[in-house]
């Protein structure tokens, strides 16, 4: 979550590119990331795919 920070190059100057950027995240969190608690991602677990998704998947989406 070094995005919120001023003080790393990853800082987003525009309130575009950071929401841009936090979406990505979080569609990674939720639809790519294996969870150790949950041993699946937490879009499996709601039912929304059943399959964890590649990063060319997601970046399709773009």
């Amino acid at each position: 979550m070094r995005r919120f920070t001023r003080l790393t190059n990853a800082f987003s100057k525009k309130l575009e590119n950071h929401g841009h950027m936090v979406a990505l995240y979080f569609m990674h969190y939720n639809f790519c990331r294996v969870h150790k608690t949950l041993r699946v991602t937490p879009a499996m677990e709601a039912g929304l795919t059943d399959h964890v998704w590649a990063l060319e998947e997601l970046l399709s989406l773009m």
